[in-house]
């Protein structure tokens, strides 16, 4: 499950919450869909990656969380508040594609999407990134919490 990166399995989620929704008929959660809220949402939730992809450019360290080595630890930017900006960008992207479109099988996906990066992509990256910067990254660990 590592190896396919989040993004992928984010997409495949909402695929798999939309074929579900498709065959229930579009199950509506009352007072749903808020499109205005839903697309809002969607767009807003890229601040958060963007900027940490920013941030790893600029560090000059890489994204792919199955590289062997990062050259830099970062810890500033948006990593002040959250340890994983991307994964919580994933989760609010997903919650606002639900909101959007109304279906309730659609918030499977952004469930879905936390379980996968809380109990599998974070733990293998933290293991990574304990190796790689030992008491740097421990301490990071005890300032800023996973998620916010």
């Amino acid at each position: 499950m590592v190896k396919l990166p989040p993004p992928i399995w984010a997409l495949i989620y909402v695929v798999v919450t939309l074929a579900l929704s498709w065959l229930l008929g579009w199950p509506v959660v009352p007072g749903l869909p808020l499109p205005v809220l839903g697309i809002a949402l969607t767009f807003l939730a890229w601040v958060l990656p963007v900027w940490a992809a920013i941030r790893f450019r600029r560090a000059g360290t890489e994204i792919n969380p199955t590289s062997p080595t990062n050259r830099a630890l970062v810890v500033d930017g948006p990593y002040r508040v959250t340890r994983n900006p991307m994964y919580l960008g994933l989760v609010l992207t997903t919650l606002g594609i639900a909101i959007w479109i109304g279906a309730w099988p659609m918030f499977l996906a952004p469930v879905a999407v936390f379980l996968t990066a809380n109990f599998v992509h974070i733990p293998f990256e933290e293991a990574k990134m304990r190796r790689q910067f030992d008491g740097a990254f421990d301490d990071y660990v005890r300032q800023v919490r996973r998620w916010v």
